[in-house]
């Protein structure tokens, strides 16, 4: 049965992973809750290392089965991938997709870009011919703005921009039709203009559809501008949640004002290059 629009699409309480190591057993997420709701993006943001995509990884049931032990709940669509890992199973390429973060590994490089998205569109609609298939995704890559998709459905992922394969990424992700979108560091892997671009596509996306987002990021400059809530987190534990606004303008934990100050800010405009520089021009410095 569909969860009701005001019900979370995913609901997460008190979610502990341990994982199996060579140095023994290691806690990378310790007692963690928050939800996500239709049509709001939620933010998890640390550095590396600090838990992050191992919470959406644990989520999705995506760790290495034997070396990942999880505790807790974690409801998707209203059931529990803890305590029903086959519910995670279920819920993957339906209600739930993921937009890996690196575009460049994430796609198969043997493969035509059409045959990917093919396959991810008949995974969800197994009766699409190819004919059928194929309408689809070009009208899929034309939502995320690849331009002239006819052509490009025969094209290999080399072929392709960083940018523009994110946006494959992307595409092939909302293939599923999904309620929720896992998006883990999308941005990390390109520069600042192509983020912009890829940013926007999603919050257009949103405002479309009403898809919500668990977006993974270690840059607060990206949170800050797609952000409804954030939660910011160290050493697998949240130290600071709260609106967006809240956390980027009015930070309380020290670690959060530490990432703050970390974001890259514009100097004053200095056209000669000579700003607080008395030296004479063709002096040593």
């Amino acid at each position: 049965m569909a969860s009701p629009a005001h019900d979370p699409l995913l609901e997460v309480e008190d979610l502990q992973i341990e994982l199996v190591t060579q140095r023994g057993v290691v806690r990378a997420v310790d007692g963690v809750s928050f939800t996500v709701g239709h049509g709001e993006t939620v933010t998890l943001i640390g550095e590396s290392g600090s838990g992050k995509s191992t919470t959406a990884m644990g989520v999705l049931r995506l760790l290495p089965e034997g070396l990942a032990m999880l505790s807790g709940a974690a409801r998707i669509g209203g059931e529990d991938v803890v305590a029903d890992p086959d519910a995670a199973r279920r819920a993957r390429g339906r209600t739930v997709s993921l937009i890996p973060q690196d575009p460049m590994t994430a796609l198969s490089p043997v493969h035509t870009v059409g045959r990917q998205l093919g396959d991810a569109l008949r995974l969800r609609h197994p009766g699409l011919s190819r004919a059928e298939a194929r309408e689809r995704g070009t009208d899929l890559m034309d939502q995320v703005r690849i331009s002239k998709p006819e052509t490009r459905w025969k094209a290999y992922p080399h072929q392709f921009s960083g940018g523009m394969l994110q946006r494959i990424l992307i595409a092939i992700a909302l293939a599923a039709e999904p309620q929720l979108l896992v998006a883990d560091e999308p941005t990390s892997a390109l520069d600042a203009t192509v983020q912009a671009g890829v940013l926007d596509l999603l919050m257009d996306l949103q405002e479309r559809t009403g898809v919500g987002m668990l977006m993974i990021t270690h840059d607060l400059g990206v949170a800050r501008l797609v952000s409804d809530r954030i939660h910011v987190m160290q050493e697998g534990r949240f130290v600071e949640s709260g609106p967006a606004e809240q956390i980027v303008e009015r930070p309380e934990h020290a670690y959060t004002r530490r990432l703050l100050a970390a974001v890259p800010g514009l100097g004053p405009w200095d056209e000669d290059g000579l700003a607080d520089d008395n030296t004479p021009l063709g002096a040593a410095r």
